[in-house]
């Protein structure tokens, strides 16, 4: 029998000890677990830069179609045409892409490149767009490297009269995600040989735990991510499976909001455009029909397109505040009369239910703060007490300040909340009962808007709630925000 470096090699049969065999199983676990989770990651980051680009892309394509849509076909009146013109170029430099706009003849009028403008464009995407679709695709050309197309109709009185076409290069998408990679593969090399290391010397001792570890990593992989593992010992590995236990409790949390995130999105999106979908559609299987059925059924479009508008409105806002893009424009602001507007404006919402909306400032205020944001944050509140509270209750609001914090006060007598959700009321798209929340409307983003806006205040809310009791939200706010 010999020994080298460790290893027991029988040198007639060529056997290796059971410890090398543990060191090499694990050993090849582990890698071919490092692999397969940097190229999932790789895929998944590469996916999720893609699709959020693209929605960010037909975001913009619509916002340029929508306020073009007036002009495309104005060719004759060149003063509106260079307007047009002019409002293409501007916002193409503003997003640093190409823009091509097309009539409905497939004819280029706008081309913020000079290039086809004039010419009829044959595009998949355009034609797609010119069908009623928004259309957003990636694609590899050699000479332009990594490319995104977006195209979305005009419409203007519900009919197409045109599309704009957006491409813009996504080499950086790649890049990014390329330099993600080699920090994964550098760390997926260290973390190799370090387990190699480690296994090797202590192998015998700690083949238990980091067989559990291993199964757990692996179901993990598979998607199943609350995972818990159960260590006796009183040494690193204890700890290291409670962090473990920790970590894999927060991912299958973060799982699970983002699939009621989708789920919730979804719903919320679908249920007005099918709405749209079956009015438009009657409308046009009615022949010869009277012009207050049309007026009555653009009507309720129309309201459906507002609820499609006010859930982008909120996601777009919270994509805003996510990445620090709001600015705050601070200035001295009465406070009492910014609630007057906003309960003069809420007014007529509370009289439909039959909600007495009573208003009570205590203290006259004065302090520095955005007020366009602080009215958001507040209104989202109380519209919130509004929806919540069952015809002929109370809403009310209070203002009065401490020594240290000017505090708006909001409480109803409506159904209250759990006391087991109050920690996710701020959470966006939570909802306490689902089936309840979904029949009173709403995005279920207004209080993570309120609740973020007022962070970024460097204020805070508090609640106090009781189920079929009531809820009181309290506003506080700095008085001294030392900001210029």
């Amino acid at each position: 029998m010999v020994t080298i470096s460790g290893v027991k090699l029988n040198k007639k049969t060529g056997i290796i000890s059971i410890r090398w065999k543990l060191v090499s199983t694990y050993l090849l676990l582990v890698t071919i677990l490092l692999v397969f989770i940097n190229v999932f990651i790789s895929k998944t980051i590469t996916n999720m830069y893609i699709e959020e680009k693209k929605a960010d892309m037909l975001a913009k394509t619509n916002i340029i179609a929508n306020n073009i849509k007036y002009y495309v076909n104005s060719e004759a009146n060149s003063t509106i045409y260079e307007t047009m013109k002019n409002e293409v170029t501007k916002y193409s430099k503003k997003i640093n892409s190409r823009i091509i706009v097309i009539d409905s003849n497939n004819k280029v009028k706008v081309d913020s490149s000079k290039e086809f403008i004039g010419e009829t464009f044959n595009h998949e995407e355009v034609e797609k767009a010119l069908k009623g679709n928004n259309v957003a695709t990636t694609y590899n050309h050699k000479e332009y490297g990594h490319l995104m197309y977006s195209s979305v109709p005009i419409i203007l009185n519900s009919k197409i009269v045109g599309a704009v076409l957006i491409s813009k290069s996504i080499d950086n998408i790649y890049s990014r995600v390329k330099n993600i990679r080699k920090a994964l593969y550098l760390v997926s090399f260290i973390s190799a040989i370090f387990i190699a290391i480690v296994s090797f010397i202590l192998a015998d001792i700690f083949s238990k735990p980091i067989k559990k570890f291993t199964n757990a990593i692996m179901n993990m992989a598979k998607g199943n991510l609350n995972q818990r593992i159960d260590i006796k010992t009183k040494d690193e590995f204890r700890q290291l499976a409670s962090a473990f236990n920790i970590m894999s409790t927060k991912l299958d949390q973060v799982d699970i909001q983002r699939k009621d995130f989708v789920a919730n999105v979804s719903h919320e999106l679908r249920t007005p455009l099918s709405s749209i979908k079956l009015l438009s559609e009657s409308l046009l299987h009615q022949e010869n029909a009277d012009i207050e059925i049309y007026r009555e059924f653009l009507t309720d479009i129309d309201s459906e397109i507002d609820r499609l508008n006010n859930i982008i409105d909120d996601l777009l806002i919270l994509v805003d505040l996510d990445k620090e893009k709001l600015n705050l424009n601070y200035k001295v602001t009465y406070l009492n009369f910014l609630l007057e507007k906003i309960i003069t404006r809420l007014k007529p919402l509370a009289d439909e239910k039959n909600i007495s909306l009573n208003y009570d400032p205590r203290d006259k205020i004065q302090i520095k703060l955005d007020s366009d944001k602080i009215q958001q944050a507040i209104i989202n509140i109380i519209h919130n007490a509004i929806k919540y509270t069952p015809e002929g209750g109370n809403v009310g609001v209070k203002l009065y300040s401490d020594s240290n914090n000017v505090i708006v006060e909001v409480s109803d007598d409506g159904i209250g909340i759990p006391s087991k959700d109050l920690e996710h009321i701020f959470e966006r798209f939570y909802r306490v009962d689902k089936a309840r929340s979904r029949g009173t409307g709403g995005t279920g983003l207004g209080l993570s808007i309120a609740h973020q806006i007022i962070t970024l205040h460097q204020g805070k809310i508090d609640i106090k709630s009781a189920i079929d009791e009531g809820t009181i939200f309290y506003i506080k706010l700095p008085l001294d925000t030392n900001m210029e």
